[in-house]
């Protein structure tokens, strides 16, 4: 939860990419991540990523903690792609010493085809969510034509996950200042299970009386199945179709190099 918040200032950054409209960066987004989960030439993946993180840079945001956002999420796909050389089919060019294990070229051309290709969806995630706010994602969402429904959940769940955090926070304080401590060895592991199934409980609880009290509030107000989120109309500005511009005219010459040169 401390990361959303720090993913949440780094969005609020001021910085040329932090300025430019949602839905373009949404879009570029997008558009990056499924021309790379297409590309099957590691030079073009390459060149993607650098040009991703240049974009970071021009979102001010930290290097250090790009790169350790991009590490914490890496894992999960590269371990995919580490054991890919084992079962790949292709010519053998190392062999365990039992004859078990080989490695093949092409086990290890698609292995690293498949970390490039993550790298690269992972960085376009993290540009995305480093230069934009949660509130202007789910806005951007619904102008792109999400169900409002959908956009109304999602902007609930955005607006309070920070004041449930809040009081999973007092509930832990409280426990703490009552000497709790679910590492402690000389309670019973029976007892601290019991205390961590009514601390959820407890979160449980509280959630749904301030959902509750929160759907009063908005039928009080006049919310209904047909009520939308009141969105100010943004004019797209010359600099958020240069963006896109210069991200569309990338990924065509890439493709032209790829065609003709590779």
């Amino acid at each position: 939860m401390e990361g959303l918040e720090q993913i949440d200032r780094e969005a609020g950054k001021d910085s040329f990419m932090n300025s430019l409209d949602g839905r373009i960066k949404l879009i570029s987004s997008m558009l990056i991540i499924i021309y790379a989960v297409y590309s099957t030439n590691l030079l073009i993946l390459v060149i993607m990523e650098i040009y991703l993180l240049i974009l970071i840079s021009l979102s001010n945001v930290s290097p250090k903690y790009a790169l350790k956002r991009i590490a914490l999420i890496l894992p999960f796909g590269g371990f995919i792609a580490l054991i890919q050389p084992f079962f790949q089919p292709g010519n053998i060019i190392w062999t365990g010493p039992f004859g078990w294990l080989h490695i093949t070229d092409y086990g290890l051309f698609f292995g690293a085809l498949l970390l490039s290709r993550v790298t690269v969806s992972v960085t376009s995630i993290v540009f995305l969510s480093s230069s934009t706010s949660m509130q202007d994602l789910v806005a951007s969402a619904q102008k792109l034509g999400v169900p409002h429904q959908l956009a109304m959940l999602l902007n609930l769940t955005v607006r309070y996950l920070f004041f449930f955090y809040d009081q999973l926070m007092n509930i832990l304080n409280a426990q703490a200042t009552r000497c709790f401590d679910i590492f402690n060895k000389k309670t019973t592991y029976k007892w601290r299970l019991r205390k961590v199934g009514e601390t959820i409980t407890m979160m449980f609880l509280r959630a749904f009386e301030q959902g509750e009290t929160v759907y009063l509030s908005m039928m009080a107000r006049g919310y209904s199945d047909n009520t939308r989120i009141y969105r100010s109309k943004v004019k797209l500005d010359i600099k958020d179709f240069a963006f896109i511009g210069i991200t569309l005219t990338l990924i065509a010459s890439l493709q032209l190099v790829k065609i003709f040169f590779l």
